[in-house]
């Protein structure tokens, strides 16, 4: 699996490197055949929200098929962990799916 980290708007730190690539490592053991995560953390800049905005979103292929989410937080690190739920619930149904479709071709 690859791992391509963008940052728009903050500076990406080695801890925040870090703290994202074990994140989403973690998603792995949830479904197998991630070929590509893109993952993109920054400031949001919607200009109607007071104080700092953090966002993550997380594109994700596995077998040819593009899973996408994204989350806006007061925290980076707080934006990041809520995607990383999101996408372990979605690629749990997604293997359901699969191995459903996988029983009826059967």
């Amino acid at each position: 699996m690859t791992i391509n980290l963008v940052h728009k708007g903050l500076e990406l730190t080695p801890a925040i490197r870090a703290y994202v690539e074990e994140k989403m490592e973690t998603l792995q053991k949830f479904i197998e055949g991630i070929e590509q995560m893109d993952v993109e953390v920054g400031m949001s800049t919607h200009h109607h929200n007071k104080g700092e905005v953090f966002l993550c979103r997380v594109n994700v292929i596995v077998e040819g098929e593009v899973i996408r989410v994204e989350r806006e937080e007061g925290d980076l690190y707080k934006a990041i962990d809520k995607v990383r739920d999101h996408l372990r619930e979605t690629l749990a149904q997604a293997k359901k799916r699969r191995e459903d479709k996988r029983q009826g071709a059967a």
